[in-house]
């Protein structure tokens, strides 16, 4: 298994390499990151179960690593980690579900384009 810890250090070290080539964007991630705590209607753990939530829905293993240590810092549970995951889970099979009936819709488009004219 990956040494999360680790691998969380590596990634802000290679993130600071971008930030010193690329500081405009590194700064405009950052506030885009930074937006929702201004309000901070959701408060942190719950912005945090989100992130991991989209973190697995997109395979990031960075957001995984960051947004762990971040939700355990605000106070998540595995329980409570693991509820958020499994809403990932189950978007995830819906969002398959959807994109299934549009492929099924494309076939059916394909198919009836297909057919000679009467």
């Amino acid at each position: 298994m990956l040494n999360w810890i680790d691998y969380r250090k590596e990634l802000f070290g290679r993130i600071g390499e971008i930030a010193k080539l690329s500081p405009d964007t590194v700064k405009a991630y950052q506030t885009m990151s930074n937006a929702g705590q201004k309000a901070d209607l959701l408060g942190a753990k719950t912005r945090e179960l989100i992130s991991l939530a989209v973190a697995v829905s997109v395979r990031c293993d960075g957001c995984i690593t960051v947004h762990t240590a971040e939700a355990l810092k605000h106070g998540a549970t595995r329980e409570e980690i693991a509820e958020a995951l499994g809403v990932a889970v189950a978007v995830n099979a819906g969002a398959a579900m959807v994109y299934s009936a549009r492929t099924m819709d494309a076939v059916a488009a394909y198919q009836a384009d297909s057919k000679p004219a009467a």
